[in-house]
């Protein structure tokens, strides 16, 4: 937001987990079903972690846990996600139901959603589940495989894992189970964690691959990032703050964020470096909502400008 000055951010790790499996011809005696989980409202990994919305992710694989425990369900695809730093708002599956518990599988569906649909009744009122018949596949992921990719999928965590103690309000660490794919023998599944102190999400990075070893799959730890530690003696912060109390009359805010910033990064290369970070009101970044206030972008270049005639010479 326009009148916040950022002096703290985490850092990031992409987990990112593949399995190849095994197929076979699908049943006889079966028809095959589209479940699929729309209306969410996804947003920012980082910035939107903590407001409990829905990862479709999460709920698919709580359907499908479900379809194949009860009702005998085969897997043929999973389609869920598109980027690892947005909490992902759609999410399908297709799946074989043998034809004598087609009513009750479609019975499920429907009461279940009504399940999701009240736990998620503050955060996700736009939530919008569906379960049609549709075109049946030649091929099934074998039983063996679905167990373990399911039960994978819905033991991943995702969301908040801690809170900081030294800033209130702020996430330490958490988890965005944000892409998986499950197509032609192949599964992909990304995850980008995210934590304010590195051992914290190193640890959390050797949970993710606990997890997958005991699904017999492969993972891979990369792209990671580092935290920016606040410092609350810079020259900089001390600048910003008395240029903003005095062009617009009143202290500007002072905050750390869950998400990662440029500052982490050059804050590698040039340690000596003093930063800070603001910018325009920005609203539900990395969703097809995202937007910025128009007046709040005239109001931050002015006090960039206000900024720099002001930083004392060296």
């Amino acid at each position: 937001d326009e009148g916040e000055l950022y002096v703290g951010c985490a850092g990031g790790l992409d987990a990112n987990i593949s399995m190849d499996y095994k197929e076979v011809e699908a049943p006889a005696d079966t028809k095959a079903f589209k479940m699929m989980i729309s209306g969410l409202k996804g947003g920012h990994s980082g910035m939107d972690i903590n407001l409990g919305r829905a990862n479709a992710n999460k709920l698919i694989a709580r359907l499908l846990k479900k379809a194949i425990d009860e009702f005998g369900a085969r897997l043929a695809s999973i389609d869920g996600g598109s980027l690892r730093n947005a909490i992902p708002r759609e999410a399908s599956a297709v799946v074989t139901i043998p034809l004598d518990k087609i009513d009750a599988f479609v019975s499920f569906v429907k009461d279940y959603t009504a399940i999701l649909k009240a736990e998620f009744s503050a955060t996700e009122p736009a939530m919008h589940i569906e379960c049609q018949e549709t075109a049946k596949p030649s091929q099934v992921m074998c039983e063996k495989c679905q167990h373990r990719l399911v039960n994978m999928v819905y033991a991943i965590p995702n969301g908040v894992m801690r809170m900081s103690d030294s800033m209130p309000d702020l996430v330490e660490t958490s988890n965005n189970l944000a892409i998986v794919k499950v197509e032609n023998g192949k599964v992909k599944i990304a995850n980008l964690l995210r934590s304010s102190v590195n051992t914290a999400k190193d640890a959390l990075g050797e949970k993710m691959k606990a997890i997958a070893e005991l699904a017999d799959a492969q993972i891979e730890l990369t792209g990671a990032y580092p935290g920016w530690k606040p410092n609350m003696d810079s020259p900089i912060l001390k600048t910003a703050m008395k240029v903003y109390q005095d062009k617009f009359g009143k202290t500007p805010e002072i905050k750390a964020i869950h998400a990662g910033l440029e500052c982490g990064l050059f804050g590698v290369c040039y340690p000596h470096w003093d930063m800070i970070s603001f910018g325009p009101t920005i609203r539900n970044p990395h969703s097809p909502d995202e937007r910025v206030n128009i007046e709040s972008v005239g109001k931050f270049w002015d006090f960039l400008v206000e900024i720099l005639k002001n930083i004392p010479a060296k």
